[in-house]
């Protein structure tokens, strides 16, 4: 061969194994990620090709499905039993906008996909069966989130229930709500209907029960009058307290922290002062256990991090800050932010004897056959206060309830414990305040539920915003459905 030709040889020989090489590398090395990419349209028209898993509320009632579609090569797509009501647990799964929350996290069972479906899918290969998605069997009580949903209404506002027993959630309400049908497509109707919540300035795609987080007003004076029990501030909570009227923040010369009306704050007891809601009381507590030991009391309710449930939910503030401040944030102002999850933790903590559950609301994973892959085991997040402290704020709580600005969530035939809360909003006070109450229900078997309400109602008088008036009876109906649904 001719030094020319064998030039050509080894040039065409270093072409072919280049070829071969760049063949392998997509083949072996690339293969997943070429699989998974948004523009691989086999990859999505077999995701869309199946009915997707449902996800399961009432350890057996569905409401999800799936729908054939008729303008798209995606065969199926999501839809929902009464979405509005649900969007605040599942999340949306969309073919054109992806998806969030449960559709999310679960996404691999709910399409077939997940590796602990592995047998499923390999039998369905031999015996000719259409390949499906898994179940999610999910912890919420479809009664206790009607009451909720319902009970908000057409005002902004979210609602948290939680079994202090478990952890696991009952109940999670935001509105104003959507309802994630109207985009589960890849249509323009979808897109249409996507872009119109996008600009929708009351953002109901927003999860207010997870994801937002609020001042929690006079709430948060359980959360100090633990930390006044836990450190040894006060012991005894029919005792004076250490509270002159009038009562000045720290290091200001400025007008005295104001309590609501004339109440009978000054040297109030433990269990008064939670009754009244007296500011003085609380916002001393807190200047007198200083900053960092507020701080450390928030922490093992849960503040300062985010909680996963498995959907991830912001973490709620108590902040580091001076003194003036720290006082305030002892009565829930000031740069003192939470969630209503965070809140219906602390009332669970104080109805659960001291124990802190950690929050799930994923209860199964199930295969297609129904045999569950997952089961969720139950798990103490912290011990925020001692069981003998606990029965001190319970005993606190219940006659807020019985005989306080709480009177609004009494149950027949239940012990109910709670605490009301008006938070102030804007600069210098000047929005409409939010109307909270966190609460908890006891019968003779326990306390089946814990419950936390924030109402952002911008229709209503400014003078007629309370959390008893309008957060205390959602949070009535909430406990209510759970305790009638174990009669």
């Amino acid at each position: 061969m001719n030094k020319p030709l064998r030039r050509i040889a080894i040039f065409c020989g270093v072409l072919i194994f280049a070829l071969l090489a760049r063949t392998n590398y997509l083949q072996y090395v690339k293969a997943d990620e070429l699989n998974t990419r948004d523009e691989n349209r086999r990859v999505r028209i077999e995701r869309y090709a199946h009915e997707r898993g449902n996800i399961i509320v009432d350890g057996g009632a569905e409401i999800t499905g799936s729908a054939e579609t008729k303008d798209s090569d995606f065969k199926y797509k999501r839809v929902w039993k009464n979405g509005p009501m649900w969007a605040p647990v599942t999340g949306y799964s969309s073919q054109a906008f992806g998806a969030t929350q449960l559709e999310s996290i679960e996404d691999g069972i709910l399409t077939g996909n997940d590796d602990q479906l592995f047998f499923d899918n390999t039998m369905s290969m031999f015996t000719g069966d259409e390949k499906q998605g898994g179940n999610v069997v999910t912890t919420l009580n479809s009664a206790a989130q009607k009451a909720a949903f319902e009970g908000l209404g057409n005002k902004k506002g979210a609602v948290a229930a939680l079994d202090p027993q478990t952890g696991a959630i009952l109940a999670l309400a935001s509105t104003p709500s959507y309802d994630p049908s109207t985009f589960a497509g890849n249509s323009d109707k979808d897109s249409k209907a996507w872009q119109k919540l996008q600009k929708d300035k009351d953002k109901p795609m927003l999860n207010r029960a997870l994801r937002e987080t609020y001042p929690p007003g006079s709430t948060f004076k359980v959360v100090t009058a633990a930390a006044a029990l836990e450190n040894g501030l006060y012991t005894d909570i029919d005792a004076a307290t250490k509270s002159p009227l009038p009562w000045r923040l720290p290091l200001t010369t400025g007008q005295p922290l104001a309590n609501e009306g004339n109440i009978p704050c000054e040297n109030a007891s433990l269990r008064e002062a939670l009754r009244m809601s007296c500011n003085t009381v609380f916002g001393k507590i807190s200047d007198d256990l200083g900053n960092q030991k507020m701080i450390d009391q928030a922490d093992k309710f849960g503040f300062n991090k985010e909680i996963f449930t498995p959907v991830r939910s912001a973490a709620s503030i108590y902040p580091k800050d001076n003194r003036p401040q720290n006082a305030m944030a002892g009565i829930g102002q000031a740069s003192n932010r939470t969630t209503p999850l965070q809140m219906a933790m602390v009332a669970s903590a104080v109805a659960n004897d001291g124990k802190l559950m950690q929050p799930y609301m994923v209860a199964k994973r199930q295969s297609p056959s129904l045999d569950d892959i997952y089961t969720h085991e139950t798990e103490q997040l912290s011990q925020p206060i001692s069981g003998e402290n606990a029965q001190k704020l319970q005993q606190m709580m219940e006659t807020v309830v019985n005989s306080g600005t709480g009177t609004n969530a009494k149950i027949d035939g239940a012990t109910v414990g709670g605490k009301t809360g008006t938070a102030q909003h804007g600069l210098n006070n000047s929005e409409k305040p939010y109307a909270w109450f966190i609460s908890y229900a006891k019968t003779d078997d326990g306390s089946p539920v814990a419950v936390a309400v924030v109402v952002e109602d911008g229709e209503a008088n400014r003078d007629d915003i309370s959390g008893g008036g309008l957060a205390a009876p959602i949070a009535k109906a909430v406990m209510k459905a759970v305790i009638d649904g174990k009669k």
